[in-house]
């Protein structure tokens, strides 16, 4: 990896109602860092010094999520205007957007409506299709799911959520405290209709089919061992023209967590810019 460039203190700020921190040199090129549902911008703490060591790193908490306000509509194109306005006021073109599973939707939809804004985009785990998704296991059903869903997020312990997220994992993880605390924020409302929109975006176009003509970079990777999306799916990705796929051995849904040198040596590794 490239030595590290002169940084100023990390930036933590809110934006439109989001919340953003910035890290690395102002210097640097910019990456935007997407999470996806029912997480947070913390989640990516892991991956952000590596990362800040060649970009300005820029994480956000989408809306209704982690410190982010609630919005009246969470359907992806909204969430991706939004996240266009805050790129807007901070100056930055031509990033690199990294999406982590339904964070690649937001990704995606910023492609497809501001395509100025983005020069390279990189999916972590983000399932191409409806078909795509496996079964949940039995603990993220009972935390998220209804009937009883609402009930048992209403008194949802940390060490509950912290298992949710190891249920996705295919190795063992910590999980960053700020993440957990972060998580605790979301309502159980905004979560499910968070979700709707995402499976209303799917079912109106698969992500390739979005992204054949965006005529942007694209690197694809994904755990070998993802329990939530069929990690075969990833090939879905290749009628997109010139893109890259990468597999993690041995990781699973929550790269960031799991595998978090690996995947932020992906990253830096298949940069074209």
């Amino acid at each position: 990896m490239s030595e590290s460039s002169p940084t100023k203190p990390r930036e933590d700020t809110t934006i439109r109602g989001l919340h953003v921190v910035v890290d690395g040199s102002p210097a640097a090129p910019p990456l935007l860092l997407v999470h996806g549902s029912g997480a947070t911008g913390s989640m990516w703490a892991p991956v952000v010094p590596s990362l800040a060591t060649k970009y300005r790193v820029i994480t956000i908490d989408l809306p209704g999520c982690g410190r982010s306000e609630a919005a009246s509509t969470y359907a992806v194109a909204q969430q991706a205007d939004r996240v266009a306005k805050v790129l807007d006021e901070l100056g930055v073109r031509n990033l690199r957007v990294v999406g982590h599973s339904s964070g690649g939707y937001v990704a995606t939809a910023l492609v497809e409506s501001r395509p100025d804004l983005v020069g390279e985009l990189v999916l972590v785990s983000t399932g191409p299709n409806p078909a795509a998704l496996l079964p949940e296991p039995a603990i993220v059903r009972a935390l998220t799911s209804p009937p009883f869903g609402p009930f048992v997020w209403a008194v949802r312990t940390d060490s509950m959520i912290r298992r949710g997220l190891e249920a996705t994992a295919a190795t063992t993880i910590t999980v960053p405290d700020g993440a957990v605390a972060d998580l605790r924020a979301m309502s159980y409302r905004t979560f499910r209709a968070i979700l709707s929109a995402n499976v209303d975006y799917l079912a109106a176009r698969p992500v390739p089919q979005r992204l054949i003509d965006a005529g942007k970079p694209l690197l694809v990777i994904f755990g070998d061992s993802d329990p939530r999306w069929d990690p075969a799916s990833a090939h879905h990705y290749e009628a997109v023209p010139g893109a890259e796929l990468k597999y993690l051995r041995g990781v699973g849904h929550l790269a960031m967590l799991e595998a978090p040198d690996a995947l932020a040596r992906s990253i830096l590794d298949s940069a074209v810019s």
